[in-house]
């Protein structure tokens, strides 16, 4: 694990004097590297204990003009921390040369404005900036998913030019380069789903580069250069499978209990995980829930469903403290598991360029995405038009929606057959 670490080294003959502060950067036994970060500073003004700035340091009698440089350093610190810290997730062999130049990059930008730079240049500042990049659609701090996506495929790139010894730059990156990579990807066993997201966070990069004038070979519009993808088999739940988890009692697992509680309330609002927790008694009225989605930025307006009102009553309109997806999503297949849903599903999965069948029980497939699809898929099943489910779950294209349908052939047929059936205007067969 990479450990960033600041401190200083006062004189000892003058106490008083300014003194470098200083970055080490190491990862156990692999590496130990030590720089100046360029930054002096008093000793009466930073402490190695905290790694940081001294609680009551003084830069001015001004007490107003004294925190806010104080705060000014404190952000300093924090960026270029930031900065290493996600530069250094890339490499795979790490130098104290990439140290240095983080550091020159950071404290002297503007030397690297106008100089032409490599592809491997311009990812790597790009990957550096992501967390102080905006997402100009939502107009927010792009998502630690995405900057994380940025991360693992440079790495990705700088293990496929090691290991093939190629020397990759902007004019490199063509059809041929698109097949061999992609081809690379999956030998590492990836599946197609995955390599897709990796040629899709590639084309990011070099649409923004394009963008900046930096890159002028479009090849990569190309149709051909494309981020395949396939049906990724999710499931979802009917509205009788929700009821039975939403029926069960956990009165004596309380943690169990309040998970299945935020994906019930999922199940009927369509929201993502990382909005559930948004709702407050604020966010609600006249049995509507009013709020504006974290992805999107777009606000969303929906119906309070019976059983939402009861769990939001439960909790006196309080809802639990958010826990990590990832902690969620094993407590949510107890859950199912304890709901028993022991259906088999089939999964086909293209993997290393071959294609896969695996069967699961639907309770170890259910995650907190499910309650999405849940909610989408149902609302369809019972007649609601898709352009009203849409205004409720957000999505701006139909095409992005229709993915969450998981209706089958026999459930369209179905479907087609009782619209027939309750129609008043049969139609006749001519005889």
């Amino acid at each position: 694990m990479i450990t960033v670490k600041y401190f200083i080294r006062p004189s000892k003959k003058n106490p008083d004097k300014k003194t470098s502060i200083y970055v080490r950067v190491a990862n156990g036994r692999k590496f130990d590297y030590t720089v100046k970060t360029g930054w002096e500073i008093l000793p009466t003004q930073f402490s190695n204990e905290t790694q940081g700035i001294k609680q009551r340091a003084r830069f001015n009698e001004n007490s107003k003009e004294n925190l806010s440089i104080k705060q000014s350093w404190e952000r300093k610190l924090t960026r270029l921390k930031q900065n290493i810290e996600n530069s250094f997730a890339t490499y795979s062999e790490p130098t104290k040369e990439n140290l240095l130049l983080i550091v020159d990059r950071f404290n002297f930008p503007e030397k690297y404005k106008d100089k032409p730079q490599t592809f491997f240049e311009f990812v790597q500042h790009f990957v550096d900036t992501a967390p102080n990049r905006i997402n100009q659609r939502t107009t927010k701090p792009v998502s630690y998913k995405m900057i994380r996506e940025y991360h693992a495929t440079f790495g990705y790139l700088q293990e496929y030019a090691k290991e093939t010894g190629e020397e990759i730059d902007f004019e490199d990156i063509d059809l041929n380069f698109y097949d061999n990579f992609k081809l690379f990807l999956e030998r590492k066993g990836l599946a197609l789903n995955t390599v897709g997201k990796k040629i899709t966070v590639l084309k990011i990069f070099l649409n923004d580069a394009t963008a900046r004038g930096i890159n002028k070979n479009l090849t990569f519009q190309s149709t051909r250069f494309k981020a395949l993808t396939e049906e990724s088999g999710n499931i979802y739940l009917t509205t009788e499978e929700i009821e039975k988890i939403y029926s069960m009692d956990l009165s004596d697992k309380p943690k169990l209990e309040k998970v299945r509680d935020m994906f019930v309330i999922g199940c009927w609002t369509g929201l993502r995980y990382s909005d559930w927790h948004k709702i407050r008694p604020e966010n609600i009225k006249n049995g509507f829930i009013t709020l504006t989605q974290g992805k999107t930025g777009n606000p969303v307006v929906i119906p309070i469903h019976p059983t939402v009102e009861n769990i939001l009553n439960k909790y006196n309109g309080n809802l639990p403290k958010p826990i990590t997806n990832q902690k969620f999503n094993k407590s949510l297949k107890e859950v199912a598991k304890l709901a028993k849903f022991k259906e088999g599903i089939t999964k086909q999965i293209t993997r290393g360029g071959k294609t896969e069948t695996i069967i699961r029980n639907k309770w170890e497939m259910v995650t907190t995405h499910t309650a999405r699809r849940s909610f989408a898929t149902n609302m369809y099943k019972s007649g609601i038009p898709s352009i009203t489910i849409m205004a409720i779950t957000g999505h701006r294209t139909e095409i992005a929606y229709l993915k969450y349908i998981k209706v089958t052939p026999q459930e369209h047929a179905e479907r087609m057959r009782d619209i027939w059936l309750s129609s008043s205007s049969h139609l006749k067969v001519a005889k």
